[in-house]
């Protein structure tokens, strides 16, 4: 794969249209970004859960915190990574474009869930359950092979490929018009459901396969398989995935710590690991520490220390391997390939996270509590769209947004209308509805 061809601001759906620049310092990137903050999707991110409740007198991350504080470290770590390369490439005729890696990569980390269903990575699972083990189970003849990988394996990650790209009613042709680098920089799964395997991930349904190759075979990205699909990854992917990972395990921790669900003296140990290779810093941050009195003060200084340095550590990873990720044979991600100090502390924030935290009360209680939800509006949702001719699909169809289309006479397009209706709603808005269609709540007479 080739640089000068691998970042293009062609927007997707607006091929033919030239749009004259106003102002050379906006770029087509920057405008990425601009359109994703300013959009309906992006802002019902305030709603949906990250990991822990929606928080009543402590405040913890949700969605829209989580992919603006992905976003402020996926900059920083594209811009150390651009800066790298421009001493390496700065001969060359094209180097300018590493100027613009920061907002290609602090939009796609804006963009990367906005996909994802409500109740956090439970809701899901509860969609993609609902068909392989739930009443969903009986529609089967209704799909293709491929198509039935796509609601059996459903993923916020192609969901989100979907949400940038897909032309609903009565909406302009492409999507968000996106520019292709950066919708191939949120596709951290280049392949078709059926290649999903045991992890159910992958980076598009089949109504957007044709839309994929195209953006992916523009930007020379390399093909690995033709049937079924697969592409390598994009390259830039490879900073968008670091800084997700870096934010929700470090992040998370400092959720735990205000939850009170971790100690101070557990969170600190985890945080200073990171820097056991180096004595004189260990000692200059105890030194820092002891001059503040509040624990939650040292854990948001750790935390900022502990992700400049990931952010140090990710970028050179990224140079170092670059000819192996321009050939598409890098495996793993920046942070297994990070020096081992720093790789052994991660992995032990990771196992510290899914003993402590992702299995706390609080956390399996959202998880049951939306499965329960996701499950009865599925149910309801897809025998509305099944049987329209019926009394109560007809109400219920009234209520859904016309830009979703549950009229479409292909029945897959129509499921895909309900799964767009379904992964778009907040956490409050999925529990009014689920109150409201069991008769637990009215409108005030």
């Amino acid at each position: 794969m080739e640089w000068p061809k691998l970042i293009n601001d062609t927007r997707f759906g607006l091929e033919d249209y030239a749009d004259p620049k106003r102002g050379y310092a906006r770029t087509d990137f920057r405008r990425d970004y601009d359109r994703l903050v300013f959009s309906s999707p992006f802002r019902r991110l305030q709603n949906k859960t990250q990991v822990f409740p929606l928080p009543g007198s402590v405040f913890v991350h949700n969605r829209l915190t989580h992919s603006l504080e992905v976003s402020s470290v996926g900059k920083s770590l594209a811009d150390e990574v651009a800066a790298l390369l421009r001493q390496k490439y700065g001969d060359r005729e094209w180097a300018d474009i590493f100027y613009h890696f920061g907002d290609i990569v602090a939009a796609a980390c804006l963009a990367h869930d906005l996909g994802n269903p409500p109740f956090g990575h439970s809701g899901e699972k509860a969609i993609s359950t609902y068909f392989s083990e739930g009443a969903g189970n009986q529609l089967r003849h209704f799909y293709t092979d491929e198509q039935w990988s796509d609601l059996t394996h459903f993923e916020g990650n192609a969901n989100t490929f979907r949400t940038l790209t897909h032309t609903f009613k009565g909406r302009r042709r492409g999507g968000f018009a996106m520019t292709y680098t950066m919708l191939a920089s949120i596709v951290k799964y280049p392949y078709q459901s059926v290649l999903s395997g045991d992890k159910g991930k992958f980076g598009f349904f089949e109504a957007e396969k044709a839309d994929f190759r195209k953006i992916f075979d523009t930007l020379g990205i390399l093909r690995l398989s033709d049937n079924p699909v697969k592409y390598a990854r994009h390259p830039l992917v490879y900073i968008v995935e670091a800084a997700d990972d870096i934010c929700y395990e470090v992040m998370d921790l400092e959720d735990a710590h205000k939850l009170k669900i971790l100690t101070t003296d557990t969170v600190i140990d985890t945080l200073m690991d990171y820097f056991s290779d180096d004595n004189n810093r260990m000692e200059r941050m105890k030194e820092t520490m002891s001059r503040v009195d509040d624990p939650n003060e040292k854990i948001s200084y750790l935390r900022s220390c502990v992700v400049g340095k990931l952010v140090e550590c990710c970028a050179h990873a990224f140079v170092d391997n670059e000819t192996a990720i321009l050939e598409g044979r890098f495996d793993g991600s920046l942070l297994d390939n990070i020096a081992e100090t720093q790789h052994r502390a991660y992995r032990r924030t990771a196992e510290l996270s899914w003993r402590k935290i992702y299995t706390a009360p609080d956390v399996v209680d959202v998880e049951l509590a939306g499965n329960r939800i996701i499950t009865y509006l599925m149910d309801k949702l897809m025998h509305a769209v099944i049987n329209p001719e019926l009394n109560y699909s007809r109400l219920l169809l009234s209520r859904i947004p016309t830009q979703y289309d549950t009229a479409n006479p292909d029945i897959y397009e129509r499921t895909l209308a309900v799964l767009d209706h379904l992964s778009a709603m907040t956490d409050v808005y999925a529990l009014d509805l689920y109150r409201k269609l069991n008769g637990m709540s009215l409108p005030a007479v």
